[in-house]
């Protein structure tokens, strides 16, 4: 990864040609990372200001929506791999119960994204 692009613009290239190539793994392994670092930008609900009457609020379209947060890469990169050791954990529980093709495709998935942790 050079030094002007992010690992989730890395994950979101991914998702585009994997969704081409109809890699169903690849796909479901990225969205679901990139889904988690999204999860983590959202603000917390209690930080959101207290809502007034309706004449009181702002106006118009996303006058009412809060700032997300910015993650770093730091951030991110760890996002990612708690994302892949989740899908080892899920595979060996799996594998262990008798359900090896199940275990065997999140392995797949644990392998794309492992892949671009670099």
């Amino acid at each position: 990864m050079d030094l002007t692009t992010s690992l989730r613009d890395l994950l979101s290239t991914a998702l585009r040609a994997a969704m081409k190539a109809r890699d169903k793994e690849a796909v479901s392994a990225l969205r679901s990372a990139l889904a988690r670092i999204a999860n983590a930008e959202a603000v917390p609900i209690d930080t959101m200001p207290a809502a007034g009457a309706i004449g009181e609020g702002p106006v118009g379209h996303g006058s009412a929506d809060a700032p997300r947060r910015e993650l770093d890469e730091s951030e991110i990169r760890a996002l990612v791999e708690a994302e892949v050791t989740e899908h080892e954990q899920a595979a060996d529980l799996l594998a262990a119960s008798g359900q090896v093709a199940v275990a065997e495709g999140l392995r797949a998935q644990a392998a794309v994204l492992r892949a671009h942790l670099g």
